[in-house]
């Protein structure tokens, strides 16, 4: 005998007369009279109406078995609100399976407003039945599904790397296991895949896959965990073109999965005009107010703000100008907090006219010229700031995020490739410069002959997929000369010994005929997060961390036993004192 023949939200007028068994948990019980009750039975699929005859002890969320007979509601009783609203199952025999507390939140199809953060993860597996997470984890299901369904039609070969590995620089702290075998060593967990992939290559594999789980020590944020997961993939013989066409096809097919319009290709943007265009490397697309270049408008100006300054950008806010004089306060102090001197604001009066603090220092040609460069119309608001480049596109780019982005879930999907970014993000205390992504990339072949010389002016063959803002992934060409990666080494003030000691099996493979190849890694999280409409991805992993790093369900993380340490060979250092006075 089967435990159930349908599922509760599956039932429609075709099951009208059909004997029924459905198995779920209490949603809502109302008396009807004294001997009579509407039972809401609910599972993953919905809710459906079960009429109980007869005296039954019936909570919310205990797990029974309904047996009975699917019937149309009676006349004026329908629920267009419900997916099975013109049915109910009549003639009930209730089994009850399993009795159910209280639950310390509302879970079903009448939960209330949002639960307390720290509750729901204390009590994930409670939270998880709300139909809200059910959607975001098979939401989560169909898109994994199709992006390997994806990579497998275009020739991807799914291969698991190790999760114990040894610990190599990549960017953030790793995460270490101990050695009982080995007292004194340890394992690292893998911050990405990223070595292993390019011995894949070696190796002859060709087209590399993985749903790889990934795991770094930086502090977490709303879109940032411990753990994570990542589509990683790696092809040889391949261009930045031919990588990011592979990554469209993937996404193309999870957008689809997830019942969103595809959208047609992706922008194509430098890192320098992402830069210069949005203020970021990761720019939302989902709407307007790029920013411009004044520089031209303000050439020969005499105002003192603007004279001299490496750069001037400005933005439009359409219909801005009725903005308060205290939020353009507060605008400008997010400006400054930015690292910009000031910000310079702008209202476009009905006749044309310019209200601003500076309009008297700036010549009548530069106020034409300002209006024209930014497209500025009556009502509108215009807001300026001038000084170093990377400043003034960093305080009016997130001037622009704060004036106009929508919110996470509105406006569709805008995704852009930006490429060509900077190899090497700066220079460490030591004069050594700091890799943008991981010392792996491949320079720009224009740029080579400039390592050395002009480390900060390398471009690197790297490419970031961004959606709505947020950063899907990223990939790269990497180096696969070993002359190439030991000079990149040296670069980076990597002593020889110290080379061998942590790449040596990489370099060494490279001898024997490594292709040239290239990858990506594609942040699973962060994507079912976005098509979900989440502004966190707390809310489609099933057991996250909270932002402290805890777990609340199981404790961790948590001490270990003394037998445990000494098994380990590890001794736990006893916490430095705090700072006296003074």
């Amino acid at each position: 005998m089967t435990m159930r023949t349908h599922r509760c939200g599956e039932l429609a007028t075709a099951d009208v007369g059909r004997a029924v068994a459905l198995c779920g948990w209490v949603d809502r019980r109302r008396e009807h009279g004294e001997h009579l009750a509407f039972v809401d039975l609910r599972d993953h699929t919905g809710i459906v109406q079960c009429v109980v005859d007869g005296a039954h002890d019936l909570r919310a969320e205990y797990v029974v078995r309904i047996t009975g007979t699917v019937r149309r509601r009676p006349e004026g009783t329908a629920n267009p609100g419900l997916a099975t609203g013109e049915v109910e199952v009549g003639d009930c025999r209730v089994e009850v399976l399993a009795p159910a507390d209280p639950p310390p939140f509302a879970l079903g199809g009448h939960a209330g407003p949002d639960v307390d953060e720290g509750l729901r993860l204390r009590h994930r597996y409670l939270d998880l039945r709300r139909p809200g997470m059910q959607a975001h984890l098979r939401l989560r299901a169909a898109v994994s599904l199709a992006l390997r369904a994806s990579a497998a039609a275009q020739g991807f070969v799914e291969v698991e790397t190790p999760l114990l590995v040894a610990s190599t620089p990549e960017g953030a702290r790793d995460f270490v296991v101990p050695s009982r075998l080995a007292p004194g060593s340890f394992y690292a967990l893998p911050q990405s895949p990223q070595l292993f992939k390019q011995l894949l290559m070696v190796a002859g594999v060709d087209r590399y896959v993985q749903l790889a789980r990934c795991l770094r020590d930086e502090d977490l944020r709303a879109d940032r965990q411990f753990e994570f997961t990542q589509l990683d993939l790696e092809a040889s013989f391949v261009t930045p073109e031919e990588v990011m066409a592979c990554v469209d096809e993937l996404v193309a097919a999870a957008v689809a999965a997830a019942g969103h319009p595809v959208p047609g290709p992706p922008l194509r943007l430098t890192w320098d005009e992402a830069q210069d265009r949005y203020g970021t490397d990761k720019p939302d697309l989902r709407f307007g107010m790029a920013l411009e270049d004044l520089g031209p408008t303000f050439a020969t100006t005499g105002f003192r703000a603007f004279a001299g300054a490496e750069a001037i950008r400005g933005l439009r806010l359409a219909g801005g100008a009725a903005i308060s004089r205290a939020r353009l306060d507060r605008l400008t102090d997010a400006a400054r907090r930015a690292g910009a001197g000031g910000l310079v604001w702008v209202r476009v009066g009905p006749g044309g006219e310019l209200d601003s603090p500076v309009a008297k220092f700036l010549e009548e040609r530069e106020r034409a010229g300002l209006v024209a460069a930014l497209g500025a119309g009556p009502g509108d608001l215009l807001l300026v700031v001038a000084g170093a480049r990377a400043v003034a596109n960093a305080a009016l780019g997130s001037l622009r995020l704060e004036l106009g982005r929508p919110a996470v879930g509105e406006g569709g999907l805008a995704f852009a490739w930006v490429r060509d970014f900077p190899l090497f993000e700066g220079l460490a205390a030591d004069g050594t410069p700091v890799p943008a992504h991981h010392p792996f990339t491949m320079p720009h072949p224009e740029d080579l002959d400039r390592l050395e010389a002009d480390p900060l002016a390398v471009r690197s063959a790297a490419y970031d997929l961004v959606l709505n803002g947020w950063e899907l992934g990223s990939g790269s060409i990497r180096i696969h000369r070993p002359d190439l990666q030991r000079r990149i080494f040296a670069l980076l003030g990597l002593a020889d010994e110290v080379v061998q000691a942590r790449f040596g099996f990489l370099l060494d493979a490279f001898r024997y005929g490594a292709p040239p190849h290239g990858g990506f890694a594609l942040g699973l999280d962060r994507l079912v997060a976005l098509l979900a409409g989440q502004e966190n991805i707390r809310e489609v992993i099933a057991f996250p961390k909270t932002q402290s790093g805890a777990d609340p369900l199981t404790g961790a993380p948590a001490p270990l036993e003394a037998a445990q340490l000494a098994e380990l060979g590890l001794r736990v250092a006893a916490p430095a004192p705090a700072p006296g006075p003074g």
